[in-house]
């Protein structure tokens, strides 16, 4: 996307197409991660609203997606609130709002008012089947809008929860257009070949009952113990872990080489877990790494921060795991004992996404040589659906994985260290693709959005004026309620009065009834009148001190 044109890959036309043939309400893309679910998803609302009365709301599993779904609905002239709670109006110069899944669960009769008529993007439409209250808010609470966009990168799961407006046949999920790994390596230009390095070695433990165990990653072992050597193998004690991020890291500089920014990712097991890793690259590589935890109220700030920035590392536990989009991530490290098909997929997402106009992009994921991660690998092409229908194998898995989490506290590694480096599991050459080169664009990919009619409802779009003309731009809105908040504030301490009375007495004057529903024009004005208050405050203590 450049300025105001909108190339689409060939792929998204095909899905365009389709959704704008139907007159269904509902329909699912599943397309691999780094596809560009979210640019398809966009160019349908924006062609789609100008025909709607409702309103834009798109609804996002993490608050990190919140922000980088507003960032990239803004390039489409498309104005989201990422700060919206249920009971607040929508600022009159906003299209719609940006949630999460959790929200939706707690208050669906607040969504279905928000959504009446209006267009609804379900991002990783699978996680409504998460909970059961989250499926029942989606259904209740999207029923009335016009048109439902379900978007899904990995639509399977382990559970028989349906997952709300997917159409089943025969218990299994169907999508409208479904676009994988395979055909997006063989089309080119979409996403990168991915290589998975495997490291071997040998670890010794005692289990949780007090048994002595040793094995290597070629030794049989039964479910139970195979887990208790993945997890020896990622101690922070044993010298396997820090064995393969010797040679990530090596890996990392040989293609920063090349391609000066690339980055790299190593996914935890769990906080402290990532905080020694950060400490190993630290201490044993003299390499800095950002850390990004889920309890660390800036973790977002520190993704965004880190997306923009040429840092060599990011270790997180589950916060890069799905849907954030890092372009310039190259090499991967699974360094959690998660081993479920769903969360392997996800973390092979991060590194996939293809940077145009950059050469060679080779992408390395580095896993243990666990045989649950090697099969894996070699099936990332494969693709799969959600089905209803659960293997009772996988649900006493998921007991025994339960009940071995509560005896864990017994458990001690002794020992590990690594063998070899094992060849790459060549995901590239095993899909039978060539390389081909970026592709030709021709006139029906490209899209001019200064020629679409705006949206019926919310703001008008967005100009270079930054938000002065009264068109919304969330940076600028942002900007602006903390100037707010800071007049405010020195309105409280200047005047002596509670910070309640004077937020009313502001809005009073300013014609508003709170900030949280306030256009960029209104918020302009109450920054305006708070400054003259301030004015006003000052002259007259000033007068004060003259006549005392």
């Amino acid at each position: 996307m450049s300025g105001s044109t909108l190339t689409l890959r060939p792929w998204q036309r095909r899905a365009l197409d389709a959704f704008q043939a139907t007159d269904r309400p509902d329909f699912l893309a599943v397309a691999t991660p780094g596809a560009g679910k979210t640019t398809f998803a966009l160019t349908a609302a924006r062609l789609t609203m100008p025909n709607l009365p409702g309103r834009l709301v798109v609804i996002a599993p993490t608050r990190h997606l919140k922000e980088q779904w507003a960032d990239a609905a803004q390039r489409f002239g498309l104005h989201l609130v990422v700060d919206w709670v249920p009971g607040d109006l929508v600022p009159g110069d906003a299209h719609g709002v940006v949630s999460t899944y959790q929200q939706v669960g707690s208050s669906p009769e607040a969504f279905f008012d928000l959504s009446q008529g209006g267009f609804a993007i379900l991002d990783e439409v699978h996680h409504a089947g998460e909970e059961r209250s989250w499926g029942d808010g989606v259904r209740a609470g999207f029923d009335a809008a016009a048109r439902r966009l379900a978007l899904s990168g990995t639509p399977f799961r382990s559970d028989t929860q349906s997952i709300p407006f997917v159409e089943y046949h025969l218990d299994e999920a169907v999508p409208d257009v479904e676009y994988g790994y395979r055909e997006a390596l063989s089309d080119g230009a979409v996403v990168r070949p991915v290589y998975f390095p495997r490291l071997g070695g040998h670890m010794e433990w005692t289990a949780p009952d007090g048994a002595q165990l040793a094995a290597s990653f070629d030794d049989p072992l039964v479910r139970t113990q195979a887990n208790q050597r993945l997890r020896a193998a990622l101690s922070l004690e044993g010298e396997w872990l820090p064995a393969v991020l010797r040679h990530a890291n090596q890996q990392l500089q040989r293609i920063r080489e090349q391609h000066a920014d690339a980055g790299g990712l190593v996914i935890a097991s769990d906080q402290d877990h990532a905080r020694g890793i950060t400490k190993l690259l630290r201490d044993r590589f003299g390499v800095s790494a950002e850390l990004a935890l889920s309890d660390d109220p800036d973790a977002s700030a520190r993704i965004s921060g880190f997306a923009r920035s040429n840092k060599p590392w990011i270790v997180a536990v589950k916060m890069i795991s799905e849907g954030v989009d890092i372009p310039r991530l190259r090499v991967g490290v699974f360094a959690t004992n998660t081993t479920t098909e769903l969360f392997f997929r996800q973390a092979v997402g991060r590194i996939v996404r293809h940077l145009p106009n950059s050469g060679s992009q080779r992408a390395y994921m580095f896993i243990p040589d666990d045989h649950r991660l090697r099969h894996y690998g070699h099936t990332i092409a494969d693709t799969r659906r959600h089905s209803l229908v659960k293997n009772s194998r996988e649900v006493e898995a998921a007991e025994r994985t339960a009940s071995d989490a509560d005896q864990m506290s017994l458990f001690a590694v002794h020992s590990a260290t690594a063998s070899d480096l094992d060849g790459e599991t060549d995901i590239f050459l095993e899909t039978g693709a060539a390389p081909v080169a970026e592709p030709e664009i021709s006139d029906d990919l490209v899209i001019d959005l200064r020629q679409l009619p705006p949206p019926a409802s919310g703001g008008t779009l967005l100009s270079s004026g930054g938000g002065q003309d009264g068109s919304f731009d969330r940076n600028e809105r942002d900007r602006l309620r903390r100037i707010n908040q800071d007049l405010t504030q020195e309105l409280v301490k200047l005047t002596g009065r509670a910070h309640k009375a004077v937020n009313a007495e502001l809005n009073r004057r300013s014609g508003i009834a709170k900030t949280a529903e306030a256009t960029i024009i209104q918020l302009n004005r109450r920054s305006r009148t708070a400054e003259e208050w301030l004015r006003q405050e000052h002259r007259r203590r000033r007068h004060a001190g003259r006549t005392a």
